[in-house]
C-alpha cells in the first residue's frame, strides 16, 4: 500500500511543488481576510481545478468559516482539503462480464492514446484476460506501427489496416476476429480527433455504429484518454467526445508531467465522468487505476514534506 502511495507522490511531484505548493504560505497563523479568498481563488484556478468547482468549494469553505466563527486561514486548511476530496467520486468497479467485451479508445492526437492503449493490453493480460488489438488509427501510420511494436512486445494479438483505409473497417474486423477467436477483450483505437472539426467526429460517430454492427450492444466502454497538461482546454474536447459517442468514463494521461493537476476536478465536476485510470509514468505499470484519496493526498506532499 505504501508502495502504490509513494508511486502517486511521485507522480504528482510537479503538481505539489507547483500550484499546490503556495499553499504553504497561504495557509499560516494569519486571519483570514478578503485577500485570503481572493489568492486562494487564484490558486485553484491556477491549478487548473476550473472556475465552476473553485467556486463550490470556496463556498463551502467561507459557510464553515461563517459558522464555526473560524479567525486563522491556518483552520480551514483540514477543511479544502475536504471540499476538494468532496468533488471526487471513486472510480465505478470495471465490470467486463461480455465476451468479448469492446473497448473503444478516443481522443485528440497526442494525448497519449496509443500508449495508453498498450499499457491498459498489459494490465489486463496480466491478469489472466486474453486481450486482442484493434489499430484503427489508420490516418496515422505511425499509429498503426506503434500500435504494432507494443503489441509484439506485450505478445498481444492485433487486427490493422493500411495507412489510409477505412477504420471502420478495421474496427469491424476487429469484434468479428475476437468474436471468432474466442478473446476475452477488444481494445480499439481509433483516430486522434479535433473536437472542432465536424467531419472528423462524424467519421468517429461512423465507427462507433459500425462496432455495434459487428457486435449487439457494443461498444460497452467508450474510455477517453484525456492529456493532463493540456488544462482546461481539454474540457472543451471531452464535452465534444462526450456528445459524439457516449463516452463513459476518462483516462487522465501524462499527470506525471503536469505541474497543474488539479484537471482532474474540473472533470468530475463539470463532465460528470469518472476518471479511471491515471497516467503516473511512461512505464505500463505507471498505469494506475484512479484513487481519489491519493490523488488528494500526494497533490499536498510537497506541503505537507
Amino acid at each position: 500500500m505504501n508502495t502504490l502511495l509513494n508511486r502517486w507522490k511521485e507522480g504528482l511531484a510537479k503538481s505539489s511543488r507547483a500550484a499546490f505548493g503556495q499553499i504553504a504560505t497561504l495557509f499560516g497563523a494569519t486571519e483570514i481576510t478578503p485577500e485570503t479568498w481572493d489568492d486562494l481563488e487564484a490558486l485553484l484556478i491556477q491549478a487548473d481545478v476550473g472556475i465552476e468547482t473553485t467556486n463550490v468549494v470556496l463556498d463551502a469553505l467561507e459557510k464553515k468559516v461563517h459558522d464555526e466563527g473560524l479567525t486563522h486561514s491556518s483552520q480551514i486548511y483540514a477543511e479544502l482539503r475536504k471540499e476538494l476530496r468532496a468533488q471526487l467520486s471513486t472510480p465505478p468497479d470495471l465490470r467486463f462480464d461480455q465476451k468479448p467485451c469492446i473497448i473503444l479508445i478516443v481522443g485528440v492526437n497526442g494525448s497519449g492514446k496509443t500508449t495508453t492503449i498498450a499499457k491498459l493490453g498489459k494490465r489486463f493480460s496480466d491478469t489472466g484476460i486474453n486481450v486482442l488489438l484493434g489499430a484503427a488509427d489508420t490516418y496515422r501510420a505511425a499509429a498503426v506501427d506503434q500500435l504494432e511494436i507494443w503489441a509484439q512486445r506485450l505478445s498481444l494479438p492485433i487486427i490493422s489496416g493500411q495507412t489510409g483505409g477505412d477504420a471502420g473497417a478495421v474496427a469491424y474486423d476487429s469484434v468479428k476476429s475476437g468474436v471468432s477467436r474466442n478473446m476475452d477483450m477488444v481494445i480499439i483505437d481509433t483516430a486522434g480527433r479535433l473536437h472542432t472539426r465536424f467531419n472528423l467526429m462524424e467519421e468517429l460517430k461512423k465507427v462507433h455504429r459500425v462496432v455495434g454492427k459487428a457486435l449487439d450492444g457494443a461498444p460497452h466502454h467508450v474510455w477517453l484518454v484525456m492529456d493532463a497538461t493540456t488544462g482546461q482546454n481539454a474540457l472543451q474536447q471531452a464535452r465534444a467526445f462526450k456528445d459524439a459517442v457516449k463516452v463513459t468514463g476518462v483516462i487522465l494521461a501524462k499527470l506525471d508531467s503536469s505541474a497543474r493537476g488539479g484537471m482532474a476536478f474540473a472533470i468530475r465536476r463539470e463532465l460528470q465522468l469518472p476518471i479511471l485510470f491515471a497516467g503516473l509514468g511512461e512505464k505500463p505499470s505507471d498505469l494506475q487505476l484512479f484513487d481519489p484519496d491519493a490523488f488528494v493526498e500526494s497533490i499536498f506532499a510537497q506541503v505537507e514534506a
